[in-house]
């Protein structure tokens, strides 16, 4: 394989880069909105907490099916390790609650549409370990041993590794777009599960 030539190579780069600000930017309100809704949950709360699971789950499983759906391992080799729905069926098992998934999304995830999911997802990593620590406060041992969700990859740098594919992802301004609604999507349906509450 030739190598570009690094005048060539350096527009795409800055370009790459450029991405996860756009994405931040693009879905800052909506992460906004949803952090506001979820704070009025009390996590050291037996049923406070359960409520967060489900509605996590609610919108966390039907995504992960479709990136699955999607052969998002052959794009991310790792995603055994990404997934996270086994976990948190695992932790509403021990809380007695239920996953309910929203309908999974309308179209196929095709690439675009998959980058922008996993920004959400992973993303989520990073709240997911201050949570945890609330979590760790509740008096109700079933609740603190029901974390796998919140500590799921932890020390594993998937936050990290996921923009380091994401800068390398030869990305045209249409592809932007499109990865851009996808998080938006993603979202969505979180405030929609949440909503629920």
């Amino acid at each position: 394989m030739l190598l570009a030539p690094v005048s060539v190579d350096r527009p795409h780069a800055s370009n790459r880069i450029g991405i996860r600000d756009r994405l931040k930017a693009a879905t800052s309100a909506a992460h906004h909105a949803l952090d506001e809704r979820l704070s009025v949950l009390d996590l050291t709360c037996t049923a406070h907490y359960r409520c967060f699971l489900q509605a996590n789950a609610a919108a966390l499983l039907p995504l992960e099916a479709a990136l699955e759906q999607a052969r998002v391992a052959e794009m991310f080799e790792d995603w055994p390790l990404r997934a996270r729905s086994d976990a948190i069926i695992a932790d509403l098992g021990r809380l007695n609650g239920t996953a309910v998934p929203l309908p999974p999304p309308a179209e196929p995830l095709d690439r675009c549409a998959m980058l922008g999911t996993l920004y959400v997802l992973e993303g989520s990593r990073l709240g997911a370990a201050y949570l945890v620590r609330i979590v760790a406060a509740s008096v109700d041992a079933r609740v603190r041993a029901a974390t796998q969700y919140l500590r799921h990859g932890t020390g594993q740098g998937l936050w990290r590794s996921f923009l380091a594919r994401l800068e390398r992802e030869p990305v045209a301004a249409d592809d932007e777009k499109r990865i851009i609604v996808s998080a938006q999507q993603a979202f969505a349906m979180f405030a929609k599960a949440v909503a629920a509450i």
